[in-house]
């Protein structure tokens, strides 16, 4: 019997991969370095509350809570940081059931894709320790060799994240899909593939999910 056809398998990261938002750990354990800089999160609380209040969307906090707190360090400064935080992330961070399936997808021979709107400050990193074939996430702004704070990208969420979806289906295309992702929002991607997995999802988004026939589970 010949074996299955290679798929082509998007993982989100945070909340699917890991067990929490990866941004804010990596933001909170740098500036924990120096406690005293941990008061830079308080110039974020208005941000914070707007997007509480539906006044800004996600990208826009994404760019204050940066801009806020890492505007101004090198890329040597953050490398080094990245270097040490993603190991530790994936020691203590991960979920078991996460690291199974992708180990298992990749001895299957399928083609690995991170899909996340994570930053690339650090989501790259990631893939690479896990063995993905490529991460596509959202693109921070520099400027020379500091950061700047803004986005160089999309968001990599919601709509943009079915695009890129689709633009990757398109060069890959006749292989079987499959997806995994953790919220409401990603139910617009998972409907486009073909073997999608809603991850640890909250309750309203499991009731979504199961009115578009999309299967949930909890992983560890």
């Amino acid at each position: 019997m010949a074996a299955p056809a290679p798929r082509l398998v998007v993982f989100d990261l945070d909340g699917t991969i890991t067990r929490h938002d990866t941004l804010i750990v990596y933001v909170t354990g740098l500036l924990g370095k120096r406690p005293w800089q941990l008061l830079r999160l308080l110039r974020v609380a208005p941000a914070l509350l707007a997007y509480g209040l539906g006044r800004i969307d996600s990208a826009e906090l994404k760019t204050r809570l940066l801009k806020a707190t890492l505007r101004g360090r090198t890329h040597e400064e953050l490398a080094a940081w990245t270097e040490q935080f993603v190991p530790r992330l994936l020691e203590r961070g991960v979920r078991s059931d996460a690291l199974r399936a992708i180990d298992a997808h990749r001895r299957a021979g399928d083609v690995l894709v991170l899909l996340t709107a994570a930053i690339d400050l650090y989501a790259p990193a990631i893939a690479a320790h896990l063995r993905f074939d490529e991460a596509i996430c959202t693109g921070v702004v520099w400027a020379g060799n500091r950061l700047d704070g803004g986005l160089a990208t999309p968001n990599r969420r919601g709509p943009e994240k079915t695009r890129c979806l689709l633009e990757l289906a398109g060069r890959h295309r006749g292989m079987r899909t499959a997806a995994y992702a953790n919220e409401a929002a990603d139910l617009d991607h998972l409907r486009k593939v073909d073997e999608p997995l809603l991850v640890c999802g909250s309750r309203a988004a499991r009731r979504l999910a199961a009115r578009a026939g999309i299967r949930s589970a909890c992983w560890r």
